[in-house]
């Protein structure tokens, strides 16, 4: 059976942590920014953990 491929999207996309938790960057940080507070995007900058429910998916697009 041949190897699995990496999804290229997901993998630029996330990272995974030490402990095997997926890292994700935030949503709504694009465009339109003049409209969001400085609070807003301030909140914004960091990146944060995919759902439980979710990782399994994203690990089976890194392959890991």
């Amino acid at each position: 059976m041949p190897k699995m491929k990496t999804h290229s999207s997901a993998k630029k996309r996330f990272k995974l942590t030490g402990s095997g938790k997926v890292k994700r960057f935030q949503a709504f940080t694009s465009h339109m920014m003049r409209n969001k507070t400085k609070k807003q995007k301030l909140n914004l900058r960091g990146s944060a953990l995919v759902s439980p429910a979710d990782e399994p998916r994203i690990k089976r697009l890194l392959c890991k």
